[in-house]
């Protein structure tokens, strides 16, 4: 089957770049949780005077550019810093990700509240990067976005 191609009127999110300090660690984690996702490019780049490496990871239409060179800590998604507080990815199976996961020596840390028509665990993988995987119940977006539970 072929996957459904966006059209050039479309809106959508096709990725989002991310530091960290050690990115087959970070490409690991995201390929245990998700299965069916593949480093689609990988390279060395100049970084402002500094030699960094690049993957992207994902699907034919979406990823995660990761860059090498990451320094410091990352943020603690309880303070109040700017910056992301996680990134969410929806999968069919929640339950299947945290085997996967935990395979792969990950636990959650903690649980979303919580709601009938979706559930999520939050994962924290070794750059302090989070994780949220979500699992929706209902094909209703109404359902799906309530957010006033």
């Amino acid at each position: 089957m072929r996957a459904k191609v966006q059209t050039m009127s479309e809106e959508y999110l096709e990725h989002v770049n991310v530091t960290v300090k050690n990115l087959d660690a970070t490409a690991e984690f995201l390929l245990a949780a998700m299965p069916n996702w593949r480093i689609r490019a990988r390279s060395k780049m100049n970084w402002f005077g500094n030699e960094v490496d690049w993957l992207h990871i994902g699907t034919p239409s979406s990823y995660i550019a990761l860059q090498s060179g990451g320094e410091g800590d990352g943020l603690n998604w309880k303070e109040s810093q700017v910056g992301v507080k996680h990134i969410g990815l929806v999968v069919p199976s929640l339950s299947a990700v945290i085997e996967r996961l935990a395979a792969a020596g990950y636990q959650v840390d903690h649980l979303g509240a919580s709601h009938p028509h979706r559930k999520s665990a939050y994962f924290i993988e070794a750059d302090s990067l989070q994780f949220e995987f979500i699992e929706y119940l209902s094909t209703v977006t109404e359902e799906r976005n309530d957010y006033s539970r």
